[in-house]
């Protein structure tokens, strides 16, 4: 069964509130208010309101003074106003003023209330359809500016970086030298190719489909222990996993490894080189349809003015080592994907943890 539509009825007559509620209640979800303050409180408590029906001659303040009051503050609910006036100034005042949707003229036939509750309604959902689409094309909007500037700077800046090894190399004959132009140009192709996976992970993760499987987190988990085997013991990182695993759970399996792949990469990149104790622990629960995944490590950490903004597009908190910005963006897009949540907790210079939660779908 639909929701019913909630209904606010302002009027200053109690006879009239309980008429209305009494004429729609089966219908719709049906609030009164006898005064313009109770009227505030029921439209700050229930921002689900979606009309609000207000009799012009309130004492005080009419109906027109409290239309324009909320346009600001409530904006959604669509204002209707009541009269028994047919002044056609006053209505043009209300329109102007008020911005209301319709009039409806007292004494009120049923026929007429049914028909504005109707053309509200479709009017509502318009509004509120057009709202999202303006924030997602907001977003989009931010986020195209964002990725003209990572363009420029980290698909020109390994190119321009090679371009001048290249050059360089052309004119020198010690070997040494040009092993040392080959090094560099490594690097700057190492830096184009992460840069690009991560593309892809973002528009994979933007435009692709769940595929739900039942997942094993063991399986997993050995294959990032295979991944990361070098790198441990190459930076005398230690490098601990644990999965406790009892029961089915069923989620889109690439997703998960992004979001693992990611996190443990971060884990090790940002270690504390002057350290000597290192390292980086993941540990999984699947434990009542949900699985909490804890990534510890002892790196150099976030600063506490960096932790809301770390998931944003290309945002880095941090210049120690070369990064796209997309990495822990993209984390969040795929947990959000999955339905899940993540927490990030941070000390500067002690490290680094994120508790994910994922539900089994």
């Amino acid at each position: 069964m639909a929701e019913k539509i909630k209904i606010l009825y302002v009027d200053d007559e109690p006879g009239n509130l309980i008429g209305f509620k009494a004429s729609f209640r089966v219908d719709y979800h049906v609030l009164t208010a006898v005064n313009i303050p109770q009227a505030i409180n029921y439209l700050d408590n229930n921002p689900d309101i979606k009309i609000i029906f207000c009799d012009q001659r309130m004492p005080g303040k009419t109906g027109v003074d409290f239309f324009e009051e909320i346009r600001i503050s409530h904006p959604l609910p669509v204002r209707i106003l009541l009269t028994a006036y047919t002044d056609v100034e006053s209505i043009i005042e209300a329109i102007n003023r008020g911005n209301i949707f319709r009039y409806v003229k007292k004494p009120w036939a049923e026929a007429d209330i049914l028909s504005s509750i109707d053309e509200a309604n479709k009017f509502y959902t318009a509004n509120s359809m057009l709202m999202v689409k303006n924030e997602e094309l907001q977003k989009a909007y931010a986020e195209l500016t964002k990725f003209a500037y990572s363009v420029s700077h980290d698909i020109r800046g390994p190119l321009s970086g090679m371009l001048g090894a290249i050059n360089l190399a052309g004119e020198i004959d010690d070997i040494e030298e040009i092993k040392e132009m080959l090094f560099l140009m490594g690097k700057s192709l190492t830096k184009l190719d992460t840069y690009i996976l991560s593309m892809h992970d973002y528009y994979s993760l933007q435009r692709g489909e769940l595929k739900i499987t039942n997942i094993d987190f063991n399986k997993i988990i050995d294959d990032l222990k295979a991944m990361y085997m070098v790198i441990s013991k190459s930076n005398k990182i230690v490098f601990t996993t644990t999965v406790d695993q009892g029961e089915v759970f069923r989620s889109d399996e690439v997703p998960l490894r992004l979001i693992l792949n990611n996190l443990l990469s971060n884990a090790f990149k940002y270690q504390d080189k002057k350290s000597t104790n290192k390292s980086v622990e993941v540990s999984i629960e699947v434990h009542k349809n949900q699985a909490i995944i804890y990534v510890k490590d002892t790196g150099i950490g976030i600063l506490g003015n960096h932790i809301g903004e770390i998931f944003d597009l290309f945002y880095r908190a941090n210049f120690q080592e070369a990064g796209s910005g997309f990495g822990l963006y993209n984390v969040k897009s795929a947990i959000l994907k999955l339905g899940g949540n993540i927490e990030v907790n941070s000390v500067l210079h002690k490290g680094t943890t994120f508790k994910i939660i994922i539900p089994s779908i």
